[in-house]
């Protein structure tokens, strides 16, 4: 089966995938040159896929193959997968004539021109990988997630590269915390982690109600939840279900950004970024990405906004 794809709007695929490389390895989402691989769970079944990105940033299109794949039930759900992924849902053209008029983001315009923010494939994944994150550097927490991913999920063959399909819910419900240990993970997290996925398991917590629930709903759903906070909610809504009017204001390089262009060098308070953020209205998803990836580059001598 062969799907093309065709964003509304500009796409640099490679600065899009970069966060699956850019901390270490991740056995779930391959990106090998200029291709992506992965395996999408579809009920019992496990379907692996690759996508290749065609043509300039303009007019990109993706090329995705599913070998041996056919009805329109699989071309649908990798479609929106790969949607997903490639944040292709997400209105560039839109937020740059908004971003124009902010000077902290109109100069992120042309060196990160036509990237988008990747979403979580599932919300299992991005719950995990945010447990997973809490507290501990990215490269780590990459190291710990692509052990876990080894451990209890699939290991398929796709062209001369493997992919493994992310653990089920099953597997991590009932793995053992030293299991988890083993992995290095903490004792802690290993039980967020099993508690998440035995809540998912049972039915408890139903993720995709949850994807169609408010804001708000979402956060006391999964804040209730043992181990989840603010910060995981925030970037679940902007990182797995790609709500636009969301700012992490808890996350520490947010109120980085934050310190860098409106609080002459001093991170503002939570409520005082949000309230900053809500500016921005439905584009805060799509700032909050654009000056995570500006805070690598050097500031320029002039530009920037006011308190």
């Amino acid at each position: 089966m062969n799907i093309m794809l065709a964003p509304d709007g500009p796409l640099d695929a490679a600065a899009t995938l970069a966060r699956y490389h850019l901390w270490g390895d991740d056995p779930a989402n391959r990106v090998t040159g200029d291709v992506f691989r992965r395996v999408l769970r579809l009920d019992a079944r496990l379907v692996p896929y690759e996508v290749r990105c065609r043509g300039p940033v303009d007019d990109a299109r993706l090329a995705v193959r599913v070998p041996g794949a056919r009805g329109a039930r699989v071309a649908d759900a990798v479609t929106a997968e790969v949607r997903q992924v490639f944040g292709l849902d997400f209105d560039l053209p839109g937020f740059y004539r908004f971003a124009k008029s902010e000077p902290a983001l109109a100069e992120l315009i042309e060196p990160f021109y036509g990237m988008r923010p990747t979403l979580a494939p599932t919300p299992l994944e991005m719950l995990v990988g945010s447990i997973t994150a809490q507290q501990v550097n990215l490269s780590f927490a990459f190291a710990c997630r692509a052990r876990l991913v080894r451990r209890w999920g699939t290991p398929l063959a796709l062209g001369r590269d493997t992919v493994w399909a992310f653990p089920d819910a099953a597997a991590l419900a009932r793995a053992p915390v030293r299991a988890y240990r083993a992995l290095k993970y903490s004792g802690r997290k290993a039980e967020y982690i099993r508690g998440v996925a035995a809540a998912v398991d049972s039915g408890a917590l139903d993720l995709d109600a949850l994807a169609r629930a408010p804001s708000e709903e979402v956060c006391a759903r999964l804040t209730a939840l043992r181990g989840l906070g603010r910060w995981t909610a925030d970037w679940f809504l902007a990182r797995c279900l790609g709500r636009g009017d969301v700012c992490p204001a808890g996350d520490l390089a947010v109120r980085k950004v934050f310190a860098r262009h409106w609080g002459r060098g001093r991170a503002p308070g939570e409520e005082a970024i949000r309230r900053r953020a809500r500016a921005w209205g439905g584009w805060q998803n799509l700032a909050i990405h654009y000056l995570l990836a500006g805070l690598q580059r050097p500031r320029p001598a002039v530009g920037g906004g006011t308190a």
